[in-house]
């Protein structure tokens, strides 16, 4: 006999029902090793800052939350030469994260013969349910990073982006619109790496996100970076886990596919096997997937 389908609610967004579409942007519900894994990289990022020492805390930003971690490299050989730049934003659903517990996306990098810089910024709880200051102050931090560069021996001429999950999105927001707003010129960035992001807010402001986040339609047309594709001048490379949420997967497709609609340089790279944090852990691998892909793109793999 035939089991019955189980019961399903009004569609709020394709073919999911509120239930479904709050479990496709909730990664634990896709994720029953999150905390595992979590605990792993906050493990892995203490060890990263026991080896490469404490890192420049530097201000980009009036407030306390807008700081950033330099991690430098040595310069190699007899003459001192400016190493790559690599500026990497957190993660966390927009409500958590920190520069200081993401510092193992860094060892790799410096290991590799360039600076990281990792960010730090407001949350959306501190900024009253607001995305906005978020990404502006992101793109504040990418700014002070590129205009400063010579000050911590990087080279403007390489300088790369990396993020994860909303830090994606943010760092998407970055290099559509924030860049512009912060007058940096349309080369300034010669690659980034986009892993587990969304690049469209529409079907995240009808799910549980919207508990905490107060959208409007100004903030969803402002900040859905697949709505600015003719801004983003740099090549990208997108990346998603095929264990991630059936949404976050499906954003990285349609993403990819609006920037090659477009014409822009982008690649897609899909994960076997991979959920939302495994496939983050492997950005402090230089064999993992995203990790080969981001020495790869700065020309250090």
């Amino acid at each position: 006999m035939q089991q019955t389908a189980l019961a399903r609610g009004p569609l709020v967004w394709r073919d999911m029902d509120q239930k479904a579409l709050d479990n496709a942007y909730n990664q634990a519900a896709y994720a029953p090793n999150m905390e595992l894994i979590l605990g792993r990289i906050a493990t892995a990022s203490e060890t990263t800052r026991s080896i490469l020492g404490a890192p420049q805390r530097v201000a980009y930003g009036p407030s306390e939350d807008e700081r950033l971690d330099i991690y430098r490299a040595a310069a190699r050989g007899q003459e001192r030469q400016a190493l790559p730049v690599s500026v990497f934003v957190h993660g966390g659903a927009w409500l958590r994260g920190s520069a200081a517990q993401t510092a193992f996306v860094a060892e790799a990098i410096v290991g590799a013969g360039a600076h990281a810089v990792v960010i730090d910024f407001t949350n959306v709880g501190q900024s009253g349910g607001d995305l906005l200051p978020m990404a502006q102050q992101v793109s504040r931090a990418i700014a002070w990073a590129w205009h400063n560069a010579d000050r911590f021996g990087g080279d403007r001429g390489r300088f790369y982006v990396s993020a994860h999950s909303s830090g994606a999105h943010l760092a998407a927001c970055a290099l559509s619109r924030g860049w512009q707003d912060e007058n940096l010129p349309a080369d300034f960035c010669k690659g980034a790496l986009l892993v587990g992001g969304m690049y469209d807010l529409a079907p995240v402001r009808l799910s549980a996100r919207s508990s905490y986040i107060k959208f409007t339609d100004a903030m969803e047309a402002r900040l859905s970076p697949q709505r600015h594709i003719d801004g983003i001048a740099m090549p990208l490379v997108i990346a998603y886990g095929t264990n991630e949420t059936p949404e976050f997967q499906r954003q990285a497709r349609d993403f990819h596919a609006a920037l090659a609609e477009k014409g822009k340089q982008a690649e897609l790279i899909v994960a076997d096997g991979y959920n939302h944090f495994e496939l983050f852990e492997t950005m402090a691998n230089p064999y993992g997937i995203v990790g080969r892909a981001r020495l790869r793109q700065m020309g250090l793999g």
